[in-house]
């Protein structure tokens, strides 16, 4: 097996340069744990949870099942719920790192700074990850607009902003969106990244137990055109799977109804009737455009393990 060392590896003390994304409502301590056993670094989602002592209570039955890294997202922005003593807990805690998302990074990284906790932040501009940097963060995960879930506002994809932020940042960059095997990883590198993030390939695996059948299903059954883009009306872009609820929300958008309008469809509500119940019909789920190319469901481990199989295969094409 050939070596994965990357400043990535380094800060984070995981084997290959994979870090789990946040994926609100289906990242606990099951899919955390087993990226982490698997050498990647898993992550809880720390703003899914109700309360501080249920973040609690996800880091301790990480802790039980891995004495790897591991770390704790925290999504914020967007009127969401307060974040301040959630990340009190991960200060308590002592967790390994931190990430953040969809917001200004800088209120968690200021509360995590001096507790030895490294930092990850996610960014959709080359700004962005600029002021990550000036914020000290450790280092930074640009996603383009084939990712899943909240993207930036710009229509940049991965291939053209990993390369503009790697040559304006001086800390190390983990590519994200349509990543979802060894061949995205070893183009993660050829663009100057040090690792990946992903997120929608992790949802297809076993571990992801939160995650309905129905909602594996459908990123199984998708193809380059299964996803759509809602939320850009109200200025908080997100890539979803297609389907008749997505329909609706496009709708009303295309209305200018405003946020009033779309607030029950677009709501963590509807987006756990797809992905917990399975229905459809009711509510909607998250996926990047990767899920095109992911056709099976398997263990964490096995998965890895694949990807960097994959990845040594096309380093030794590359070495000839």
């Amino acid at each position: 097996m050939m070596e994965w060392k990357t400043r990535i590896t380094d800060i984070f003390n995981i084997t290959y340069p994979i870090v789990q994304g946040g994926l609100a409502h289906l990242a606990y301590a099951d899919l955390a744990a087993a990226v982490s056993n698997a050498g990647g670094l898993g992550q809880i989602t720390a703003m899914s949870l109700d309360t501080p002592e249920e973040l609690r209570e996800e880091i301790n039955r990480v802790r039980a099942i891995t004495n790897r890294p591991f770390g704790v997202n925290f999504a914020i922005g967007g009127g969401r719920k307060p974040y301040e003593e959630m990340v009190q807990v991960a200060v308590e805690e002592k967790v390994p790192a931190i990430s953040v998302t969809g917001g200004n990074p800088k209120g968690v990284l200021d509360l995590v700074k001096g507790h030895g906790i490294k930092t990850l932040v996610l960014v959709a501009a080359r700004r962005q990850a600029e002021k990550a940097a000036e914020l000290d963060a450790d280092a930074v995960m640009v996603v383009g607009q084939e990712g899943g879930g909240h993207i930036g506002r710009s229509d940049t994809g991965t291939f053209v902003l990993t390369p503009q932020v790697v040559e304006h940042v001086d800390i190390p960059v983990l590519a994200s969106g349509g990543i979802v095997d060894g061949r995205g990883l070893m183009a993660a590198f050829a663009l100057g990244a040090e690792g990946i993030e992903m997120g929608t390939r992790f949802i297809a695996t076993q571990e992801c137990v939160d995650a309905h059948t129905a909602y594996k299903q459908a990123i199984l059954d998708a193809d380059e055109e299964s996803t759509t883009v809602i939320k850009r009306s109200i200025g908080a872009p997100a890539r979803a799977l297609k389907g008749d609820w997505t329909e609706k929300i496009l709708k009303i958008e295309q209305e200018q109804a405003g946020y009033e309008s779309l607030k029950d469809y677009i709501s963590g509500k509807a987006n756990k009737r797809f992905i917990h119940d399975g229905d459809f019909d009711a509510g909607f789920g998250w996926s990047g455009q990767g899920a095109a190319r992911i056709n099976n469901i398997p263990t964490v481990e096995e998965l890895i393990q694949t990807m960097i199989k994959e990845a040594e295969e096309i380093r030794k094409q590359w070495s000839k």
